[in-house]
């Protein structure tokens, strides 16, 4: 019985723990390969998307850069072949100024032809003088005119549409200047009419604007007419305005009579000069042939 049982001695039963752990350990390096293995499949699978998809991310740059290249020629072809006309900007500077209302310091200088010591002089005598007289006067410039004729019946609209009532622009005065008509016009409500008087109205728009305007002295033009509707209010003596100069210019081509006049001259000498010519060496050779 003990030999018998001798071999089962052994194998004891802490055996197949050591066993178990043997293989366990011998298990675990096996695990590694595995793991390993699994990172670089994913390593490579992670490259082949990567080269899979940056051959078609090229051709976008590339068809990008093509598209901002012809947008960039289109808007060039269209700012050189289609420019933007100077009258659309006329037409809004005058339609802004009609919904833009009465300006604050009394000028609007849509022409950009007023220096900052004129806008400056005209607020503080058109200030001074409403609150002394209470009359009103706004100034304007623009460039040109599209909507309306003249200047007097854009001035009528501006004064409408910012003063809609009588007794609104009752004392309200609008002086326009376009400078590329060299022209101006003035406006206003009876009050404002009756404070000035027609007579300096009038010479206002026909001397002050007009003239001073054509020599492109607009600061003169605004200043003097403004000086000039200020006195009138006042009641002081009218300072008048510049008159139209005569630019005739002396003609360098001569009359009619001093043609005549030059070419008698003219002919006298040539004949004198003939007779010295012919007369003269006759008159020595005959004398040389007489002593003979």
């Amino acid at each position: 019985m003990e030999t018998i049982l001798s071999p089962h001695s052994f194998c004891p039963v802490t055996t197949p723990k050591s066993s178990s752990s043997s293989s366990r350990s011998l298990l675990s390096p096996c695990l590694l390969p595995k793991t390993t293995s699994c990172s670089l499949t994913k390593t490579i699978k992670n490259q082949v998307s990567k080269s899979e998809t940056t051959p078609f991310s090229l051709p976008k740059t590339w068809a990008t850069h093509v598209q901002h290249g012809l947008a960039a020629l289109a808007l060039s072809i269209a700012i050189n072949f289609c420019p933007v006309l100077p009258s659309d900007h006329a037409m809004a500077s005058e339609f802004d100024i009609l919904s833009g209302g009465p300006p604050a310091d009394y000028v609007i200088d849509d022409a950009g032809v007023l220096s900052k010591l004129t806008k400056s002089d005209l607020k503080y005598l058109l200030k001074d003088v409403e609150s002394r007289k209470d009359v009103h006067i706004n100034f304007v410039t623009v460039r040109k005119l599209t909507s309306k004729a003249d200047a007097f019946e854009y001035a009528d609209q501006v004064l409408e549409k910012w003063y809609p009532t009588v007794d609104e622009g009752n004392n309200k005065g609008i002086v326009v200047l376009v400078t590329s008509q060299k022209e101006g016009a003035i406006t206003g409500g009876p009050a404002f009419v009756k404070a000035i008087g027609e007579q300096v109205l009038d010479a206002t728009v026909s001397e002050n604007l007009p003239v001073l305007a054509t020599d492109e002295k607009y600061n003169e033009a605004v200043l003097s007419s403004a000086k000039r509707l200020v006195a009138a209010i006042d009641g002081l003596p009218d300072p008048g305005g510049p008159k139209f100069k005569d630019n005739k210019r002396e003609s360098n081509f001569k009359s009619k009579e001093e043609t005549d006049e030059k070419r008698g001259q003219f002919t006298l000498v040539v004949g004198g000069l003939l007779v010295i010519a012919f007369v003269v060496p006759m008159a020595q050779y005959y004398a040389y042939i007489s002593k003979k």
